[in-house]
């Protein structure tokens, strides 16, 4: 394909994603996305009589004790919040065995968030990361920025293979001094990272979107068949006719899944999971739901 060709076709998926993932933020997702996140940034703006009702948290006790009587702080919301879409570009997402591979899920769900966001008057920014951080735009706001970003995710070829969760929220924290949320999109597939989880989120609001697979889970019996690590380049012959080693392989996988699911909790980090098989749409709404109850 030659370079004219080549950007066409870029632009059709840029298109493409454009269409439906902002359709999704228009109808389904702004009104959940703003309520979800705001408040989280909020600025003072004066002091009023207290009434019945008032939250006694708000109550400005110097003023209270000036007056004699007592004065609530009076807040607002801060006009932009500043998201961030830290995405893992590592080799383990060029995998999909159902209708899209893990990448492509990443980069839609990213672009019905970015969508989502400007529609709030937020700003947007991106990290893409695998084994090291690969590239990292900063936060803007409109529609022009949101397509370079959406370019960016289609077709960005990262110079490593594997994952550094660690090392992409190191750089989230040293770039983006003010707080934000953050939505780390990533399979999780890496160790030790539990303190950067840690650290992040008391920096920023730090929300993660685990992408799977369902072959990722379950081994199919198809005989012998040569599988080798996208991450590693590593190369293993697999029996899978044997009924041990596709029992070892859900066992393996499921300690994982629930490995990765209790350092989320003991980060205290708020997540889904989205699959190539179910999509993002309502892992994504149930999350921010429970948020807006919250």
């Amino acid at each position: 394909m030659n370079t004219t060709q080549h950007t066409k076709e870029l632009l059709r998926k840029v298109r493409l994603i454009e269409l439906k993932t902002r359709g999704l933020s228009e109808h389904i997702f702004s009104g959940e996305y703003h309520s979800a996140f705001k408040g989280r940034g909020m600025t003072f703006s004066e002091v009023r009589d207290y009434t019945p009702g008032d939250e006694v948290r708000t109550i400005d006790w110097n003023v209270t004790a000036r007056f004699g009587h007592p004065f609530v702080k009076v807040f607002e919301e801060e006009r932009e919040l500043t998201v961030m879409l830290v995405a893992d570009l590592s080799a383990s997402g060029e995998f999909g065995t159902t209708d899209q591979l893990k990448r492509e899920l990443i980069t839609e769900a990213c672009a019905t968030i970015a969508f989502s966001a400007i529609k709030n008057n937020d700003k947007v920014g991106l990290i893409l990361f695998t084994g090291q951080v690969e590239k990292f735009i900063p936060p803007k706001k409109g529609r022009s920025h949101i397509l370079r970003l959406v370019r960016e995710l289609l077709e960005f070829q990262p110079q490593e293979r594997g994952t550094d969760i660690t090392a992409a929220l190191r750089y989230l924290n040293s770039v983006i001094k003010k707080r934000s949320i953050t939505f780390l999109l990533s399979d999780m597939m890496d160790t030790d990272y539990e303190a950067a989880l840690k650290i992040a989120n008391r920096r920023h609001d730090l929300v993660v979107l685990r992408t799977t697979d369902p072959r990722e889970g379950e081994l199919p019996n198809m005989g012998l068949v040569q599988f080798v690590d996208p991450e590693t380049g590593e190369a293993r012959w697999v029996n899978t006719g044997s009924r041990a080693i596709r029992n070892a392989f859900r066992a393996a996988a499921l300690k994982h899944q629930n490995s990765t699911r209790e350092i989320l909790r003991r980060s205290g980090v708020d997540h889904a999971t989205i699959s190539t098989q179910e999509g993002y749409v309502r892992p994504l709404m149930q999350l921010l739901k429970q948020r807006e109850v919250r």
